[in-house]
C-alpha cells in the first residue's frame, strides 16, 4: 500500500511538472501592493518559463534573456545542458529601459563606474566616478553589452532585485553574477524584453 502511494505521488510530480513545462504559466506572485509613494512595499520576483527557441535562432554560444516584466534573467548554456534563472533589478522606468538585442562585449571583475550625463542631471549627488569596491554601485562583476552604457551586473544592495532601481542596467545578486560571469563567454547574445 505504501508503494502504492509513493508511486501516485511520484505520478502526480511528473504530470505537474510536465503541465508547467508546456503550457508555461508564471510561476510566482506577479501582482504587487504600492505604497502611497507609488513604490512597491516589497521586492517582486516572478518568473514564467523560458524557451530559447522562441527568442534566438540557436545557442551556439549560449542565450540570456532579461524579462522585465517579471524581473528575472534566464540563461541557457551553449549545448542546451543547463538553464538558470535569476532574480534582477530592472530600470525605474520605461524611459530607461532599452529593449531588444544585444550582447556581451566585454566582462570585468571589479568594474569601475562613472555615471552617465543624464544619471548626474537626474541626481547632482552622484560622484563623476567610482573605483571597485563594497560601494560600487556594479557590484563584484559585470557583463558589458553592446549598447552604450548597458551593463547586467552586481550590486551589494540586495534590497535593488526584484524591484524597479536601476538607471537602464540589469541588476543581480552579486554570487549569481559572479556565476553567470562564470558561465558566459564574449558575444552571447542577450535579449531584453
Amino acid at each position: 500500500m505504501m508503494i502504492r502511494t509513493i508511486s501516485n505521488i511520484y505520478t502526480i510530480s511528473i504530470l505537474l511538472f510536465v503541465y508547467v513545462m508546456i503550457s508555461n504559466p508564471i510561476i510566482a506572485q506577479t501582482a504587487v501592493a504600492f505604497g502611497q509613494d507609488g513604490k512597491p512595499k516589497h521586492n517582486i520576483f516572478s518568473f514564467r518559463v523560458q524557451f530559447w527557441q522562441e527568442h534566438f535562432n540557436n545557442i551556439k554560444k549560449g542565450a540570456i534573456l532579461v524579462d522585465t516584466k517579471t524581473r528575472s534573467l534566464h540563461y541557457w548554456s551553449r549545448n542546451g545542458t543547463e538553464y538558470k534563472v535569476f532574480p534582477t533589478s530592472v530600470p525605474l522606468n520605461e524611459d530607461l529601459t532599452r529593449l531588444g538585442y544585444t550582447k556581451v562585449t566585454k566582462k570585468v571583475i571589479g568594474p569601475e563606474w562613472r555615471p552617465t550625463k543624464k544619471m548626474r542631471e537626474r541626481d547632482p549627488k552622484l560622484p563623476e566616478f567610482m573605483p571597485p569596491g563594497p560601494d560600487n554601485p556594479l557590484g563584484s562583476h559585470a557583463l558589458y553589452l553592446s549598447w552604450p552604457s548597458y551593463r547586467i551586473h552586481g550590486t551589494s544592495d540586495t534590497r535593488k532585485i526584484g524591484r524597479q532601481s536601476s538607471s537602464g542596467c540589469v541588476g543581480l545578486y552579486n554570487e549569481q553574477i559572479e556565476e553567470l560571469f562564470n558561465l558566459v563567454e564574449i558575444g552571447t547574445p542577450v535579449r531584453i524584453l
